[in-house]
């Protein structure tokens, strides 16, 4: 498609140190983070960028994520850890983490960073560039997806490609005029000090499970610079590793989250919770339609429309695997991929507005 290949990458970015470079602030909120705060805090410092402080938000982790965290900052004098202060009324926790490390960094640029993110030691150095030469107040990186089990090749691919057929790629986001067009990575989201303190900081997203995405709309609401792009080569992330963890942390964001993105306003969100499931739907239909046919006679007309439907996504399917590195064999295996899309999302419909995520129960706004 037009819209997702039109993107620009990190990489196009110029590489070198600026000069009097300000000082960066990378924030990373950790609850139970053990499995991964130590590989992202080591990436973060092998930086080319020179001049960094690195802030731990230790979030009542119940793991050792916080003992990681502080053996690593009693090796780099650039590291701190905090301990986040108690949750309060009306704040989602990571959000409530977020804010309490921006109130303690000394930043002019400030980069909240998910704890299961890897960087390349020049995502800094091009990021800052990147910010300078658009005039961003708010610069988002998209990262490259590591699919580590069976679950997350079928159903991560899935997920992803209806976010690229929604927005398009990184240009059409940054260029639309319309605010819910506007979509942001939190595993990797910079933003300047001073719009981010203009803004009222995470309070403006305390109550929202989508704090990325609702922060580059109202950012952009308020008349700031919102600039998405692609850092394949400088980010990863390995969000979820197991079928339980996919079906937790999806449900939690594609409805309640999902609602803040919709078009046509109040319609939209009338019609959200129909048409939510029946995105992964009309990718099983098809091959649904075949196996039917195998057991009952079916019009011609829709047999023919099941076959050329099928092979098409087949195809497709084919292409966007080879695409991003595994085996174009996993395109037979759509239909399972739809299939517990389509669970995941009318999971999402039936707990509405309640979100369970890492031991904590919210309702999201």
């Amino acid at each position: 498609m037009a819209r997702v290949r039109n993107s620009r990458s990190l990489s196009d970015e110029n590489g070198a140190v600026p000069k009097d470079p300000p000082l960066v602030s990378v924030i990373i909120p950790a609850r139970n983070e053990a499995r991964n705060v130590g590989r992202c805090v080591r990436s973060v410092l092998t930086t080319t960028y020179p001049n960094i402080e690195v802030i731990v938000v230790n979030d009542h982790s119940e793991d050792t994520t916080g003992d990681i965290a502080r053996a690593i900052a009693a090796e780099d004098a650039r590291v701190r850890v905090i301990e986040n202060e108690t949750l309060p009324e009306g704040w989602f926790g990571k959000q409530w983490a977020c804010s309490n490390g921006a109130r303690n960094a000394h930043g002019e640029i400030l980069l909240f960073a998910d704890a299961d993110t890897s960087h390349s030691p020049d995502l800094l150095t091009r990021s800052v560039n990147a910010i300078t030469r658009r005039k961003a107040d708010l610069l988002s990186i998209a990262g490259r997806q590591e699919l580590g089990t069976f679950w997350e090749r079928i159903i991560q691919p899935q997920v992803f490609g209806i976010m690229a057929t929604r927005y398009g790629g990184t240009e059409s986001v940054t260029n639309s005029p319309r605010v819910t067009d506007k979509i942001a990575n939190g595993q990797c989201l910079f933003v300047t000090r001073e719009s981010y303190e203009a803004a009222g900081g995470h309070g403006l997203v305390r109550q929202h499970v989508a704090d990325d995405l609702m922060m580059a709309q109202k950012f952009f609401a308020r008349g700031n610079k919102v600039v998405l792009e692609e850092g394949l080569e400088q980010l990863s992330t390995r969000m979820y590793t197991s079928f339980g963890e996919l079906v937790e942390g999806w449900g939690k964001n594609v409805f309640a989250g999902g609602r803040d993105s919709v078009p046509m306003g109040r319609l939209g969100r009338f019609f959200y919770p129909l048409l939510l499931p029946a995105t992964p739907l009309s990718g099983l239909l098809p091959p649904m339609a075949l196996l039917a046919s195998l057991a009952f006679q079916l019009p011609a007309p829709l047999v023919a429309w099941a076959w050329i439907s099928t092979v098409a996504t087949l195809i497709w399917w084919s292409f966007t695997y080879r695409s991003i590195g595994e085996s174009p064999l996993y395109a037979f295996l759509f239909p399972l991929g739809s299939g517990a899309l389509f669970y995941i999302f009318a999971r999402a419909v039936w707990r509405g507005q309640r979100v369970t995520w890492k031991g904590r129960a919210y309702t999201s706004a």
